[in-house]
């Protein structure tokens, strides 16, 4: 690991990153589904997670065209009502967003505010415009812009939507640092020549003994530290 030095723009994935994505779908798919017992709730949660999941990966292979995240959580919340048998239209229409109502992990709305006060901070998220509009309120994510994948029409780890970042920042990539708890989303935005910082968080994808990420840490906290002494 290097110091982090010279950056000018920190930029964030949010699922995962900044709110607790599977905890809050779980919890969404309990409300739905109330009589439902914690194995059936986590089976379902993996049907959703695994159907985003493989229609991402096809939009990047090209096998289909672009859609946005809520498009793709509408399907999942469908295949999950079909499983559960699930019928209530207003229920099934309510379950389709609950992307948009994440609960942000302990640290992230005191570590964004302090980051905020040091240098512009962008959200980077695979979540639509709507859907980030909207989880960032519910989350109380505080942003100087979030950026979606949907104006690229692409989601991460393809190198346009790191470049949306790049572009907005208005400066040399390696003056950009990516935070993200997924070590897959951080090699993505190296490969664009990014400076890149780790995060752990329980739901995340750790760093293999491979990576070379400018930076590790534990919380927001350690990284707005960091960053203060730069």
């Amino acid at each position: 690991m290097t110091e982090i030095r010279d950056i000018e723009v920190v930029v964030f994935d949010v699922l995962g990153t900044l709110v607790d994505e599977p905890g809050g779908l779980r919890a969404e798919i309990r409300e739905a589904l109330p009589a439902a017992d914690d194995a059936a709730v986590d089976g379902l949660l993996t049907l959703w997670q695994r159907h985003v999941e493989a229609e991402q990966q096809r939009v990047a292979r090209g096998d289909r065209p672009y859609a946005n995240s809520e498009a793709i959580d509408a399907e999942a919340a469908r295949r999950v009502s079909d499983r559960a048998g699930l019928t209530d239209p207003a229920a099934i229409a309510r379950l389709a967003t609950a992307g948009q109502r994440l609960p942000a992990w302990g640290d992230t709305v005191a570590g964004l505010e302090r980051l905020a006060e040091q240098l512009p901070v962008l959200g980077l998220s695979n979540a639509g415009r709507t859907a980030l509009l909207r989880l960032s309120a519910h989350a109380g994510l505080r942003w100087h812009q979030a950026l979606s994948g949907e104006a690229a029409a692409a989601y991460k780890p393809a190198a346009e939507v790191y470049q949306l970042a790049i572009d907005t920042a208005g400066c040399p990539p390696e003056r950009v640092l990516m935070v993200a708890a997924h070590a897959w989303d951080l090699r993505g935005a190296q490969a664009t020549g990014m400076r890149t910082a780790y995060v752990h968080r329980p739901v995340g994808d750790p760093p293999t003994s491979t990576d070379t990420f400018d930076e590790r840490f534990k919380a927001l906290d350690d990284l707005a530290t960091a960053l203060e002494a730069r």
